[in-house]
């Protein structure tokens, strides 16, 4: 009796799984209308008007932007990117109210809580690109590659170290900084921390359809685009990674 019992229990959960995952599945928002392509050109232009000085997102934030988009939103490119404050997206891609659907987490790695923020922008508002944005110098990066396998002293850095650690490995393997080089993240660390940064938003991107069924699903339907770029300090510039 007691086996019968639980093995119901069990079925209906399944069911309750299975009924969440058609429905996000077979509710997609309205979507913006722009191809994930068009999107990321509009991006790259916008980052183009912020190199050159001439930024116009200020347009795209007064008032009447605010009135109008306060019933609702059509994001056409998610940005997870780097908690740095020197890394907004609103303003190197040169954006006003409405337009990027930002998440920002130190060394842009995706917890379940980053990856449901991006699936509802995905799924929900129909946003058709992804851009995983890291950045050059990045402190959360850095601080992963100077633990050296031990403790920050502080279990929350720990689990940001713990994701990017992965690609410490690769990078040494990698980088062509290292070539030859025994020691790299010692001999060659600015250089080293670099090609971690660059690992690092390459494997974030190409894992978030391993982590998400939606993103999964959607991806292969061709409703979005995923793509790792990279943040430069210096001249402001935002390289995308093939």
């Amino acid at each position: 009796m007691f086996r019968k019992s639980m093995m119901r229990t069990f079925a209906a959960a399944l069911g309750i799984v299975a009924f969440a995952a058609g429905l996000a599945f077979s509710n997609p928002g309205t979507g913006t209308g722009m191809s994930p392509d068009d999107a990321l050109q509009k991006l790259m232009d916008g980052n183009k008007n912020y190199v050159e000085n001439k930024l116009t997102n200020a347009a795209m934030s007064d008032a009447a932007t605010r009135a109008s988009l306060s019933k609702s939103q059509k994001p056409y490119a998610i940005i997870l990117a780097c908690s740095d404050s020197r890394v907004p997206p609103e303003i190197i891609f040169d954006k006003g109210l409405g337009e990027i659907f930002v998440v920002r987490v130190a060394g842009n790695v995706p917890d379940p809580v980053v990856l449901g923020s991006i699936e509802y922008a995905a799924e929900h508002l129909g946003t058709p690109l992804i851009v995983v944005l890291g950045h050059e110098r990045c402190g959360a990066v850095t601080a992963t590659v100077d633990s050296k396998g031990k403790s920050t002293g502080s279990a929350n850095i720990d689990a940001i170290v713990k994701a990017i650690k992965p690609n410490v490995k690769s990078a040494a393997k990698d980088c062509d900084a290292c070539k030859g080089e025994k020691k790299c993240a010692e001999t060659k660390k600015s250089e080293f921390v670099e090609c971690v940064i660059d690992a690092n938003a390459k494997t974030v991107a190409a894992d978030l359809t391993k982590k998400s069924m939606i993103l999964k699903h959607l991806s292969e339907e061709k409703k979005i685009k995923i793509v790792a770029a990279k943040y430069d300090l210096d001249d402001g510039m935002v390289t995308l990674f093939k």
